[in-house]
């Protein structure tokens, strides 16, 4: 594994050069591109130098470890800081996911439960507004479309991050929120005190950087207008700005209402079909490569039931990597890193087995 560190000092050399071009940053998609991977590869030298130094003062404590006792007892911290370092490195160099690096756009819909489905859809969005402003991201509502009772029967948000290493990328950490979240608790419309089970599911798809990332002809595009509408019908706009595209070589329909001006709904709604045509072109490239890893923790399927919110016991449990704890009342306030760090952590034990079969 360690034999690839000399390629990538070079490539990192070469992309040092590439940056230094003023031509480079007048391509904003580019730039974000290359800036990501020089990000990444910065890491895996300095984690490389840190093992490579620490290996020559090992071997220099233990050829004067006999005639010096200070050196000697350096030996066993050297030999600790070593492993440590050298577990770094392999752990950096464990193949990303290419599109760790970027923002995405996530819809949150209520499934089986009716109301109480639509509420705790606004509190998952609510968890993860919450989330983001705990890691310096950016969110912006994009659409939705509430309940009677204030909840949401689908919300769409875009997420974004200004870092350019792709582990601290969005989608790094939020794709594996993806699937359907099951919550048990009394809701609010229940009058004789009986838990109830609901579901929501959550779609999260990788944010085109720049939209000339994907050829769109206006010719596969039917844009229809509508006059917006809210909660029980009530009209919330005198104006036909409500916007529904449909990408006809895909059928994927995308509807934006949230927004006063017909423009404004337009932008949006493309962002969200830019993103949802790139889950769609993965997804395919996925299925055709035969020899492509198959993730336990972030399946393609979005039926998957991955966690469930117990509210009596105020416990949450992760159902794809054995994750459970009793703190559901701070998680749902937007402490979910320990949740999505058993995630990233059990992603990463696959990939590093796939690269060491049996």
């Amino acid at each position: 594994m360690f034999d690839s560190v000399d390629a990538l000092i070079a490539e990192h050399a070469e992309l040092q050069v590439k940056l230094g071009d003023p031509a480079v940053h007048a391509d904003a998609g580019l730039s974000k591109k290359l800036n990501r991977r020089f990000a990444q590869l910065s890491k895996i030298i300095a984690a490389h130098d840190r093992m490579v130094a620490l290996t020559d003062d090992l071997a220099a404590a233990q050829e004067m470890a006999s005639e010096d006792e200070s050196m000697a007892a350096e030996v066993p911290v050297l030999e600790a800081g070593l492993a440590e370092a050298t577990e770094s490195l392999r752990s950096l160099l464990i193949p990303r996911d290419p599109d760790d690096g970027r923002d995405v756009i996530m819809e949150i819909k209520g499934g089986e439960g009716g109301e109480e489905s639509a509420l705790f859809a606004a509190d998952l969005l609510r968890m993860y507004l919450h989330y983001a402003e705990s890691r310096g991201w950016k969110t912006e509502v994009l659409d939705k479309t509430e309940s009677d009772m204030g909840g949401f029967k689908n919300v769409q948000v875009a997420i974004k991050s200004n870092a350019s290493d792709p582990a601290e990328g969005v989608w790094a950490s939020m794709k594996y929120e993806g699937g359907v979240h099951r919550v048990q608790r009394v809701p609010v419309t229940e009058s004789q005190g009986r838990i109830h089970t609901s579901t929501t599911g959550v779609l999260v798809f990788p944010e085109v950087d720049e939209p000339e990332e994907l050829d769109i002809s206006t010719n596969d595009l039917k844009i229809d207008v509508f006059r917006s509408s809210g909660p029980g019908g009530q009209s919330v706009n005198t104006t036909d700005s409500a916007v529904r595209i449909t990408h006809l070589p895909t059928g994927i329909v995308v509807s934006m209402q949230n927004e006063k001006s017909q423009i404004q709904n337009r932008e949006a709604g493309m962002r969200v079909l830019r993103a949802r045509i790139l889950a769609r072109q993965q997804e395919e490239l996925a299925a055709v490569q035969s020899d492509a890893r198959k993730s336990q923790i972030r399946g393609m399927d979005r039926s998957e039931r991955i966690r469930t919110y117990n509210f009596p016991e105020n416990r949450i449990a992760d159902h794809r990597t054995g994750y459970k704890s009793y703190n559901l009342d701070q998680v749902i306030n937007g402490a979910l890193e320990p949740v999505i760090r058993s995630c990233i952590e059990a992603d990463e034990a696959e990939r590093l087995a796939a690269l060491n079969p049996e």
